[in-house]
């Protein structure tokens, strides 16, 4: 009789090692292990690993003995029993193949085999037996698959096991088996979520159709469900929602975003416990976070649904943060975070002025509720700690009222000026925490040390656009300068010039760091508007000038980067006017090279177009600057009026004006242009230059006078400049 025959009960059921007790257990196991060490041939080996799997099941053994097998037979025996493909006469097909699984399910119990190069050379075997058509009713055939399972768990647990899982294609692997309904389905869709929790991106760059698919069936599951399946369902989804489903809007992901919207309207309109409602709320914020509000339907009935959802989320935040003692809102954290991402949401729907989704009415509505809600956030934010600043919860709540601040500051002014010495003291402690793990990060560098994340968590980029408008009125501003906020802002300038500086050829992205310069360069001009002295008395802002002065030449060789050039042109212009006696300006060669980019900023913003109408010339934007314009003008203008102050401060200015030939130039437009074509702020601004320039240097006014500058003057209503050139 073969020796294998009994192999069949074996692998259908591991439930005789349950009905002997633990002591023949033991002796079994310990007869099982001498022949296996001492056996001479494989027969001997063959029915010794009958023993083995019958007496233990992978996970039921302790590590000692676990370790005596794996010392016993090592992975070579395994690997020839995967390697056989014909089973003795009478025995399964699979006989062999089921015998080495097991023994590698038992392996992989110790978390050091299952990380092995001869466990992970198996997952192509593993996926394939996944995709393999079973017989739910072959008992052997089942076994094998919860072995496999078992292997793929413990790999998964492995520091290179979900890479190597993805690049050899395990998630196909398992999307198939929980499409095809296979035996053990529910495993594959727990790994598969395990492996989106790891590795995302990587998941979704091998596998789209397939998770798709995934998606698709749980979405039709989750929409369809009428009992506690649609709540189980709703922590499963948001493994699946990627923002692959709007780069592959197709009829199928399209279906899926229809009905998981289906699926939360129908949770979210009903009386639910709290239990029932958070898991809801969490899928609703990773639909928001993937798809913005795409997947809620632009109809009347969206709208409804989307001032519900941002209505609910106020509502989460405020009973979690003004109700709840500051210790309890740590239990709550995860919730009130997606809460977050769902008033983000409110916050940009209620700002959206092309095809709304909200009608006027609800914009107030949710304004008035969610006041209310960043009324708690503030409230929450002035209990804490020094020792939970580094908790990412305060960062999040951060991030949400940032986004608050930066369309709305004129509600709740008096919390948030009360507020603002916390939100500066955070920002600070976070850029020195990254100052620190920069240099660290340097220094390990130099020692050939790998080198980690520089900042994970950067406040101060979110707070920046509310900080602009917060430092254009009087009462936030003395706040903001009494904490220390312009060293804070000069600082941060620096440091993102260098990282700009480091990679000038980086994608300019909506969060990325050429925003933050604009954006910085916007609060430092309301600064040097509104608090000149400050300017001149700290220290910071001839820090800052210096590095003005040596950035605008690169910025300005970078024809995508305009309107960061023009921020950086027209703010140096701005503080030179302060700053006409700081030797950094007299004359140095940086100086010369700022002002002779500022020129080539200013000078190439106009040119002479012909007008169809009138068949003349007209002034007009020139064509570099056209579609940039909307953000360029009001700092072109504001550099107009600041170069024309900086001339009679720099003798060397008029000189540089002659060279550039940027006065031949002004004068030549305005000599082809018909005088209709060029609007009054044009003219102000055209004249305030000319007239500093022929009051400042006779070189210029003779210039001015053999283009004809008298004419022109009269011609265009420039009577300043007419008369000072009369007096000469």
């Amino acid at each position: 009789m073969c020796i294998l025959c009994g192999a069949c009960g074996i692998m259908a059921s591991h439930s005789g090692a349950a009905e002997a007790s633990e002591n023949a257990r033991s002796a079994t196991l310990e007869r099982c292990l001498i022949v296996l060490r001492d056996a001479k041939h494989d027969s001997e080996q063959f029915a010794a690993l009958l023993l083995v799997t019958k007496a233990v099941k992978a996970g039921d053994i302790d590590s000692r003995t676990r370790r005596r097998i794996f010392d016993a037979v090592g992975f070579t025996f395994p690997n020839r029993l995967l390697a056989s493909r014909e089973p003795p006469a009478g025995c399964p097909e699979h006989v062999f193949q089921a015998l080495g699984l097991t023994l590698l399910a038992c392996f992989c119990t110790d978390p050091e085999l299952a990380g092995h190069s001869q466990i992970l050379n198996k997952i192509p075997t593993f996926n394939n037996i996944l995709a393999s058509p079973s017989d739910p009713d072959d008992g052997s055939r089942s076994s094998m698959i919860d072995d496999v399972y078992q292997c793929l768990g413990a790999v998964l647990a492995t520091p290179r096991g979900p890479k190597e899982l993805v690049s050899q294609g395990t998630v196909s692997a398992l999307c198939q088996a929980y499409l095809n309904r296979s035996y053990g389905c529910d495993r594959a869709l727990e790994l598969l979520v395990g492996l989106l929790a790891i590795a995302e991106t990587k998941c979704w760059q091998r596998a789209t159709p397939d998770l798709m698919a995934v998606l698709s069936r749980l979405s039709e599951e989750f929409h369809r469900a009428e009992d506690m399946t649609k709540f189980q369902l709703c922590d499963v989804l948001p493994h699946f929602v990627s923002p692959s489903l709007l780069l592959t809007r197709n009829q199928q992901s399209s279906a899926s975003l229809c009905n998981l919207y289906r699926g939360l309207v129908s949770i979210l309109s009903s009386k639910l416990s709290q239990s029932q409602r958070d898991p809801a709320l969490k899928l609703a914020a990773c639909l928001t976070q993937a798809c913005g509000s795409e997947w809620i339907p632009a109809e009347r009935a969206g709208s409804k649904f989307l001032a519900l959802l941002v209505n609910l989320a106020c509502v989460e935040v405020r009973l979690s943060l003004e109700e709840l003692d500051p210790a309890d809102v740590d239990e709550k954290q995860e919730v009130v975070t997606a809460c977050y991402s769902l008033i983000e949401l409110g916050i940009l729907e209620c700002m959206r002025e092309e095809k709304p989704r909200l009608r006027e009415a609800q914009k107030l509505q949710l304004v008035r509720i969610m006041e209310e809600a960043f009324g708690a956030v503030i409230h929450y934010l002035r209990q804490v700690g020094e020792q939970k600043l580094r908790d990412p919860f305060i960062f999040a709540s951060v991030r949400i009222l940032s986004a608050w601040l930066a369309e709305e500051t004129s509600s709740l002014k008096q919390e948030i000026c009360d507020l603002l010495p916390f939100l500066i003291h955070y920002a600070k402690t976070l850029f020195q925490e990254e100052d620190k793990a920069r240099s660290l990060s340097q220094h390990a560098a130099e020692l050939g040390s790998p080198q980690g994340s520089l900042w994970p968590r950067d406040a101060l980029r979110f707070l920046l656009p509310g900080l602009c408008h917060l430092t254009a009125e009087d009462g936030p501003r003395e706040i903001l300068i009494s904490v220390g906020a312009p060293a804070l802002l000069c600082q941060y300038f620096l440091h993102q010039w260098e990282l700009l500086a480091s990679d000038p050829h980086a994608a300019a992205l909506p969060d990325s760091t050429e925003i933050s310069l604009q954006t910085s360069c916007g609060i430092f001009l309301n600064l040097v508007v509104t608090a000149p002295e400050l300017v001149r008395r700290d220290k910071c802002f001839s820090s800052l000038m210096d590095v003005l002065l040596k950035s605008l030449p690169a910025l300005l060789l970078q024809k995508d980067r305009l309107v960061l050039a023009a921020n950086v042109a027209t703010l140096g212009l701005m503080m030179a006017r302060i700053l006409g006696s700081s030797p950094a300006l007299q004359g140095t060669p940086p100086a010369q090279d700022f002002f002779e980019a500022a020129i080539c900023f200013l000078s190439q913003a106009h040119v002479a177009r012909v007008d169809l109408a009138s068949q003349g010339s007209a002034v007009a934007v020139s064509p570099a600057y056209e579609e940039a314009w909307a953000d360029l003008r009001e700092l072109w203008f504001l550099g107009m009026q600041a170069f024309a102050s900086c001339v009679p401060l720099f003798p060397w200015l008029p000189p540089a004006v002659l060279r550039s030939r940027w006065l031949d130039d002004l004068l030549r437009l305005l000599g082809q242009a018909a005088p209709s074509s060029v609007d009054l702020e044009l003219v102000t601004a055209l004249q305030g230059v000319l007239l500093e320039l022929a009051r400042a240097s006779q070189q210029c006014r003779d210039a001015i006078a053999l283009q004809q500058g008298r004419e022109l003057a009269n011609l265009y209503g420039m009577a300043a400049l007419e008369q000072c050139l009369c007096e000469q």
